[in-house]
């Protein structure tokens, strides 16, 4: 499975989409990257007059890019035009080190901890064009086709 048709497959549009891109994928990981972009909808309010990136949008990247994605990867042969991902966030615990600002492009690397009964487990860490880390964690999901 292509990385475009990975991301076709996501269960997200805009404003809630944060997958530019994957440039690697394999049966234990995954990379991808994302650029935050001034106008995205949460700036506005965070922070007045001082936008950052709130976490939980952190989270949420490393969530899309290194489990949902790296999940429908691992189920592709499951998956069909009839049959389309299903995904539910089961626990994630992450720590953060440095804000990201709009405009900012962070990338995302998933290691695959476990997959079985559908539920996916993943190490996952989110570096900026500098390499500095962002935030790391662990981030588990339930994913099926239906």
């Amino acid at each position: 499975m292509k990385s475009s048709e990975i991301i076709k497959n996501l269960p997200y549009t805009t404003p809630f989409l944060f997958v530019d891109e994957l440039t690697e994928i394999s049966e234990n990981g995954i990379v991808g990257n994302y650029t935050f972009k001034e106008n995205e909808f949460f700036y506005e309010g965070h922070f007045k007059d001082n936008p950052i990136t709130p976490g939980v949008i952190l989270t949420e990247t490393m969530a899309q890019i290194g489990v949902v994605c790296l999940g429908i990867y691992l189920m592709k042969d499951e998956i069909s035009s009839e049959k389309k991902p299903q995904i539910a966030l089961t626990s994630n615990q992450v720590d953060f080190y440095i804000s990201v600002l709009p405009n900012q492009k962070v990338t995302v690397i998933s290691e695959k901890v476990y997959f079985r009964f559908n539920k996916l487990k993943c190490k996952v860490k989110m570096i900026n064009t500098k390499n500095e880390l962002v935030c790391r964690g662990e981030i588990s999901g339930m994913i099926i086709a239906k």
